[in-house]
């Protein structure tokens, strides 16, 4: 492993761990409270936008490796601002959290499963794992590392140390967003000469491939008749997946492969985009809905 593989798997840990200190038990037991609404979120992350990616990767005719990075994205959880953008957006924050939660525990299992299964079913990423001589089954040990481990840790640490928990979760969050955006930013200047190559036409995969998950997430509400506010969470769930995490599997299982990088670089970015702009336009919506004084 390399000095910058290290620094952002370290990155991606800590960033776990803030996650977990601020779970409690009550976000899982809201879990049994609310059933439908939680499963209405976990929907579109776990079937509906693996499976869709999937097809439209059989349907397109991409480069292989882009193929893979997308269906490892979509195979990944929700990304771990979408708590924020959903408060930020008037949706149910707690449901947002509840999912998140519920998510990180599914997604042990899940994201090595739907890509391990979807790049073998595959032709084009299939034949370029097999040229790589990578085992897709090696995502457990990333994922073991990069979310078991310091979520377990996250969990007991605030469990055992609520006062000490209280103090750095805050400032321990914010440094590790900062860093991951940092390092992300960088990775892209670095890049900077080949990316010129073909930005334009990787920037709309992306931003078609995150309006699919925000897509998905408002059908999948509308369909089991949630709440507005319920809506706003499952979609926004559905629209912000775990991008640091795929570049934290793509680092360690791919070689941080340029064409995968850049395709998880340009999500981390653009779903914070998406998800702002969503929730402003909530924030209007409801603004004029609202009576006047």
């Amino acid at each position: 492993m390399t000095a910058q593989q290290l620094v952002l798997s370290l990155v991606l840990a800590t960033m776990v761990f803030s996650v977990a200190l601020e779970l409690k038990m009550a976000d899982f037991r809201r879990v049994a409270q609310t059933p439908k609404a939680v499963v209405c979120g976990l929907i579109p992350q776990f079937i509906l936008l693996p499976v869709g990616t999937w097809a439209a990767t059989l349907a397109l005719d991409l480069p292989p490796n882009v193929e893979a990075a997308m269906i490892l994205v979509a195979a990944c959880p929700g990304g771990s601002l979408s708590n924020v953008i959903t408060h930020f957006g008037r949706g149910n924050t707690a449901l947002s959290v509840s999912v998140s939660a519920v998510a990180s525990v599914i997604a042990l299992f899940a994201t090595p499963f739907n890509f391990a299964w979807m790049v073998a079913n595959n032709p084009a990423t299939a034949g370029w794992l097999k040229k790589l001589d990578i085992d897709p089954s090696g995502i457990w040990v990333s994922l073991l590392l990069l979310l078991a481990v310091p979520m377990a840790l996250g969990l007991l640490f605030s469990h055992r140390l609520p006062a000490l928990t209280a103090r750095i979760q805050k400032p321990l969050a914010n440094f590790s967003l900062v860093a991951l955006l940092a390092f992300i930013v960088l990775g892209l200047i670095k890049e900077r000469q080949l990316l010129t190559l073909g930005l334009l036409p990787t920037l709309g995969i992306v931003v078609l491939h995150n309006a699919s998950g925000l897509l998905f997430g408002y059908l999948t509400s509308r369909a089991m008749g949630v709440s507005v506010r319920d809506r706003r969470a499952v979609m926004i769930e559905g629209g912000m997946q775990n991008s640091g995490l795929a570049l934290g599997i793509i680092a360690v299982q791919f070689n941080s492969d340029l064409g995968m990088v850049i395709i998880a670089s340009l999500w981390g970015i653009w779903h914070i985009v998406s998800g702002l702009a969503c929730a402003l336009y909530w924030r209007r919506q409801d603004a004029r809905s609202a009576p006047a004084a």
